[in-house]
């Protein structure tokens, strides 16, 4: 193990301990349910009439994470292989969420976060990368950013009158059933997009990229996952469209945005979808999306190469232009009972365009069940499995047959191809209020979409503390 990994996983296990000291002393009136950060904001249908209206909050979390995997068969490796020996890495981050309310129906938030430590072989080596707590930017000591800032604003319609219960980027009080909410400013795409209740948070449920959100939409972000932009939603009765504009990478997969602001920019939209089936009440919805960036094709981007064998991923810039990427996703989410839920996701992209922004696919499937613990007496517990299926395009898998290298991944030849496959597990057990553990295992099958690298079998260690 590398001294600056194994610096990492000592500073980010003892900031987990104390995260973990910090939890124990906060005030019960501090605990907040674990829900995911979805700017759509959770409700609670039966709450009382007159509910706490929050004017402002300052909640907090701390996650930390270790993967390890035994070594592995590996024909080869290339620049962005997944180290075929012994390996183990960790992530910690510590955030802090705080809240405003200045006026009626708004919320001000701002989350600055400590980070530190590093995804398996520096995020890289997986298409479905196998944890959503690790960034593309890894470093040994801690750092400080600030993820999100943003304006929230909710304009009442009618309806039915409902009680929004305090969380992480939400204030407590009342909305109606029918509304409009407009959110500016630094925020996450998926915040608001693609949102679903059984698999959509590396902090407390499923870890891998493509189980917590369609691998294959390619949402506008920096290398941390967030962005600047600005989307709209309305809800009504049964139904609620969303739109957003966001801002993109100055380059792909950059730490940096693109300057002005709006210069490169993603649209998507949303349509959602609410129904009762086996008396619960579930969600399908459907999302598309119009990338405006300078991007290459594959096919531009082999020629280039191909003709400059010691050109860099900078120096492809002469080639990269305005031009558009689409794709689109399929999602559902259905409670079976008042335990057990069922997702489904279908995600896509043209797959002639490099990745923007997100990871190598363009093509991909998940699905699994989640179940809470009532039946063992442990209602506060989850145990989830998934199972998730990632392929490319034709043009995708020529350009790695030629030992080009993705976002993500590239072993320097891809002779036989095949589609990723990842079996996910995980159990996640309440400590006390606020603080659960949990293990996680994934079986990774032709890592990188290489039949000649693989099985991969990640064990996983998690402390999540919310306060």
């Amino acid at each position: 193990m590398k001294p600056a990994i194994a610096l990492s996983r000592e500073v980010g296990l003892a900031a987990a301990l104390l995260a973990l000291a910090l939890s124990q002393t906060a005030p019960a009136s501090a605990e907040q349910p674990t829900t995911t950060d979805d700017s759509s904001q959770s409700v609670q249908a039966n709450a009382p009439a007159a509910p706490v209206v929050q004017d402002y909050a300052l909640l907090g979390q701390a996650t930390f994470v270790d993967q390890f995997h035994p070594g592995f068969h590996a024909a080869y490796s290339g620049p962005n292989s997944l180290d075929s020996g012994r390996r183990g890495d960790e992530t910690f981050d510590f955030t802090l969420y705080g809240g405003v309310r200045p006026w009626k129906g708004a919320e001000i938030w701002v989350d600055p976060e400590i980070d530190q430590g590093f995804g398996l072989s520096d995020t890289l080596g997986l298409a479905g990368f196998s944890s959503g707590e690790a960034y593309k930017v890894g470093q040994a000591t801690p750092y400080v950013r600030v993820q999100k800032l943003f304006l929230r604003q909710t304009i009442d319609l009618g309806g039915q009158s409902q009680a929004v219960a305090p969380d992480q980027n939400q204030l407590s009080g009342t909305n109606m059933a029918n509304r409009i909410v407009a959110t500016v400013g630094k925020f996450s795409v998926v915040d608001v997009f693609d949102t679903n209740q059984f698999a959509h948070d590396a902090r407390n449920d499923f870890l891998n990229w493509a189980v917590i959100d369609g691998a294959a939409f390619d949402y506008a972000a920096d290398a941390w996952g967030y962005a600047y932009g600005a989307s709209l939603e309305w809800y009504q009765s049964w139904w609620t469209v969303r739109a957003g504009i966001f801002n993109g990478s100055a380059t792909p997969n950059s730490k940096f945005e693109a300057f002005p602001l709006g210069s490169q920019f993603q649209l998507v939209a949303e349509a959602e979808a609410r129904y009762t089936l086996f008396g619960q009440s579930g969600k399908v919805k459907f999302l598309g999306y119009q990338t405006r960036a300078k991007l290459a094709t594959f096919s531009a981007l082999e020629q280039f190469y191909a003709a400059n064998p010691d050109a860099s991923n900078v120096d492809a810039e002469t080639i990269r232009h305005l031009r558009n990427k689409f794709g689109g996703d399929i999602n559902i989410e259905q409670p079976i009972t008042a335990d057990l839920g069922a997702f489904l996701r279908v995600s896509f992209s043209d797959g002639r365009t490099e990745a923007y922004d997100f990871t190598d696919v363009d093509r991909s499937v998940s699905g699994g069940f989640s179940l809470t613990g009532g039946s063992w007496n442990r209602p506060d517990d989850t145990v989830g499995i998934a199972y998730v299926v990632d392929n490319i395009s034709k043009a995708h898998k020529e350009y790695f047959e030629q030992g080009y290298l993705g976002p993500l991944i590239g072993d320097g030849r891809l002779t036989n191809a095949a589609p990723e496959q990842v079996l996910e597990s995980y159990y996640s057990f309440k400590l006390r209020s606020g603080i659960k553990v949990s293990a996680d295992y994934q079986l990774v099958n032709h890592p990188a979409y290489n039949e000649d690298r693989g099985p991969v079998h990640i064990f996983t260690g998690r402390l999540h503390v919310q306060f």
